[in-house]
């Protein structure tokens, strides 16, 4: 049996419970593992409210490390005893065990703790994915301009060091003095609160009237529309989450009038989608993670009995950097 954060219906942090579930043996293509660490992450709250609609009961979670315990048959790349961590469909790593698809789940290196490992895999893979695969026409080279929103949250940090390493200048924006202070110190180039500047005609001051070539933004509704006027001729607008609420219909034909700009709305699970390809990306963060260009910060920790406070704290923005729950 294994204690899991389960819920019978959308609604708010309250109808999370936790109930003590069978867990069984792992399938073909599948592992048992016995959870260290559990990562949170805004995609949690997303599912749990009802934007992402799932059946119910639904088991929450997408992000862990951990020891396996079982291997199916057909899972070549994992065995008994390998430390392991993941980002990871279906839902349910709020939990002590579980069994689960084992093609997204890596082996997690030695120099890499669990509690690092949960904190870094679902949030660190869409860092690499954002900078590395989603690109604007003609790519990024050193020295060009990137608008990040939400600088200072778990994959705003991660992401401000990697584009740091790339030699990007990235411009991070966040909702407090406190927190663009933390982005910068995390690599940002530079840094805007949005709550106290217009944060699309600082960044035209930045660029020299020029605008950025691309804008990832996690934040959506509030965004969304001042981040299509900070954009060059022909700049990408990627969005990768709604943590304000869902982006508005809109007219593609504003696009033409701005600069011929591109809109694409990305998820993590796409590229993840093979087993070489999320091998692939893991190796990218587990190498910039052990040679310290990117370090994951650690900000908060809570219970696995906990957990409802978690997302609360997480909706308020009360949270920065990454938020890991201890077993």
């Amino acid at each position: 049996m294994s204690l899991t954060v389960q819920i019978a219906q959308h609604g708010g942090p309250e109808e999370m419970k936790l109930v003590n579930l069978p867990v069984g043996q792992p399938g073909p293509g599948e592992i048992r593992i016995r959870h260290k660490a559990i990562g949170l992450n805004f995609i949690d709250v997303y599912q749990r409210s009802g934007l992402y609609p799932f059946p119910m009961p639904l088991s929450l979670g997408m992000e862990a490390s951990g020891i396996v315990e079982a291997v199916g048959e057909g899972v070549a790349h994992l065995k008994v005893g390998d430390r392991a961590a993941y980002a990871s469909n279906p839902p349910g790593s709020y939990s002590e065990e579980r069994v689960m698809p084992a093609k997204c789940v890596c082996k997690l290196p030695d120099p890499i703790s669990f509690e690092t490992g949960a904190a870094m895999m679902l949030k660190g893979l869409t860092a690499q994915y954002l900078l590395k695969r989603t690109m604007p026409q003609g790519g990024l080279k050193a020295g060009d301009f990137v608008l990040f929103h939400a600088a200072a949250g778990g994959v705003g940090l991660i992401a401000s060091q990697w584009a740091q390493a790339l030699g990007y200048q990235l411009i991070g924006t966040a909702g407090s003095d406190a927190k663009c202070q933390l982005a910068k110190d995390h690599g940002a180039a530079f840094v805007i609160n949005y709550n106290t500047e217009d944060f699309a005609a600082r960044v035209k001051e930045i660029t020299g009237g020029k605008g950025v070539k691309v804008v990832y933004d996690s934040v959506g509704k509030d965004t969304w529309d001042k981040s299509l006027d900070c954009l060059m001729p022909f700049g990408l607008m990627a969005s990768f989450g709604n943590a304000s609420g869902p982006v508005a219909p809109f007219a593609p034909g504003i696009l033409g009038g701005k600069g011929s700009i591109y809109v694409t709305r990305q998820t993590l699970f796409t590229h993840i989608a093979t087993r070489e390809t999320c091998q692939e990306m893991a190796d990218e963060l587990f190498d910039v993670v052990v040679k310290g260009q990117v370090k994951i910060r650690i900000d908060q920790t809570y219970t696995l009995a906990n957990v409802a406070q978690a997302h609360r704290d997480l909706e308020a923005r009360n949270t920065t950097g990454c938020t890991v729950i201890t077993l």
